[in-house]
């Protein structure tokens, strides 16, 4: 699916420096509203994007934070009476984006893999160029056609999970432009940053950070890369290089202020990766203590949490994945397995069993090359499911489905109680600390010093020094 929508992206070279400026009638508050028809769909936007990334993130220390960092660009653009709307989204997801009329919107997880100010006024200021340049027209028509195919998806097949699902990739193509309009935007937000007094190099950075951040998650196996910033801008070395050229025109490296101090202290103590309403995983380790519910998965194997369902992967193309439903009453377990949500079930399979005391049942399928082992346990008032995959033939479908069906178990008061969401942690560095003292107080992942460089932007042989402030993450 990624290689299918990366192979469409096209490829355009900007040759004329006024094809880089901004539009001579950008789309803001004032023409905005005196435009029903803009005005609305900016408005009714707003909820939709609440609803989609998580609703709004509060936190007054960093809200000011972001707001200066606003208020700052907004000084040096165009029109400087243009207001700008910013809105923090309690998402993990790495992303921002901008709506016509000045809605702009960034992720608490775009905020913690920053590092400093400018960083941030770079996003910001490439959002904020979108506006200018009225991209964002084509935004709200993409957010129009999206919202009527996902109604009449709901529609015709009576299907809400369908309709969410076409809403969702609706959202996706809301935040797509083409490679011309982000090196468009690249361009006046870096001119932006450099007149706000910003380092101009922070953009050139923080593209290398989400880079950097792209790869991490192919190496770790994580595949759910919707509603990412990566998922719909082009991140390409050119595109880095570019960048730096623009901040060469504004000065040397060294020009600029990066404001880090400021900007650590914002997001110090700020929520990271997933909320309690989602569950949190630990290294190969999933807890839900709003469920109360646990369960391991095999070594080797690596967890993404999504909305929808826990998927782990693993070596020899085995995956599984798990997620729960809520039922009334108390339906047998061999019939809910037979009631249609299995293609492919082998019906002959099906056995009722008990489950740590718990009505459970088993069974098998089989659907094209795949073969998948299935276990379905009644806990309280919810069904919860694993079903896992391997290729037809491998000897390692059962172990790893025992592996991880044996781990399941409901938590414990004391184990609900200890287990609390990771969040960014700002310290100082002290004599006789080294990377791998600071990367061992990370939670959450096994690649420890890998996700503490990450985080940091620490290139290559990169390292820390005693009184430097550094991000952890912990309970």
């Amino acid at each position: 699916m990624l290689l299918a929508f990366l192979s469409g992206c096209q490829v355009l070279n900007v040759t004329k420096e006024d094809a880089l400026g901004p539009s001579s009638n950008p789309v803001t508050v004032d023409n905005v509203t005196k435009n029903d028809r803009l005005a609305k769909l900016s408005a009714e936007q707003h909820p939709r994007i609440l609803a989609t990334y998580g609703g709004e993130y509060k936190d007054a220390k960093l809200e000011r934070m972001v707001a200066k960092v606003v208020g700052n660009l907004t000084t040096v653009s165009d029109n400087p009476t243009h207001t700008y709307r910013i809105t923090i989204l309690n998402s993990p997801n790495i992303n921002a984006f901008a709506l016509p009329g000045g809605y702009l919107y960034v992720t608490r997880g775009l905020l913690a893999l920053a590092n400093d100010s400018a960083e941030l006024a770079a996003v910001i200021a490439h959002e904020m160029g979108h506006v200018i340049a009225n991209h964002g027209v084509e935004r709200q028509q993409r957010e129009q056609e999206a919202q009527i195919a996902g109604r009449v998806v709901s529609e015709v097949l009576q299907d809400d999970s369908a309709g969410r699902e076409a809403l969702i990739r609706g959202k996706l193509r809301m935040a797509q432009f083409s490679r011309n309009q982000e090196l468009q935007a690249d361009a006046i937000g870096i001119k932006m940053i450099g007149e706000a007094g910003y380092d101009p190099f922070a953009a050139a950075r923080f593209l290398q950070s989400m880079a950097s951040y792209a790869d991490f998650r192919s190496v770790s196996g994580a595949t759910d890369a919707s509603l990412d910033f990566l998922a719909s801008h082009p991140s390409a070395p050119q595109r880095i290089e570019l960048a730096r050229g623009h901040a060469r025109r504004i000065g040397a490296p060294g020009v600029g202020t990066t404001d880090r101090d400021s900007f650590l202290q914002g997001i110090d103590g700020i929520l990271y990766g997933d909320t309690p309403e989602e569950g949190y995983v630990r290294g190969r380790n999933f807890v839900h203590p709003l469920l109360g519910v646990s369960f391991t998965v095999p070594e080797g194997f690596t967890i993404d949490n999504s909305a929808d369902a826990v998927m782990a992967t693993g070596p020899g193309e085995v995956a599984i994945r798990f997620d729960g439903t809520q039922v009334s009453g108390n339906p047998s377990m061999a019939d809910y397995m037979r009631s249609g949500w299995v293609t492919g079930l082998d019906s002959a399979s099906v056995q009722a069993v008990t489950f740590n005391g718990m009505p459970a049942a088993s069974a098998k399928a089989r659907a094209d090359r795949w073969e998948f082992d299935i276990f379905v346990v009644n806990a309280g008032n919810r069904i919860y499911r694993f079903l896992t995959a391997a290729p037809t033939g491998s000897t390692a479908l059962m172990p790893a489905s025992q592996t991880v069906i044996r781990s399941f178990h409901l938590l414990t008061p004391e184990e609900k109680a200890n287990t609390k969401p990771l969040r960014i942690r700002v310290v100082t560095v002290k004599p006789g600390d080294t990377l791998v003292s600071l990367s061992n107080q990370i939670m959450g992942t096994d690649r420890k010093l890998d996700l503490f460089r990450l985080i940091n932007a620490l290139p290559p042989g990169g390292t820390v020094s005693t009184g430097d402030k550094v991000k952890i993450i912990s309970e």
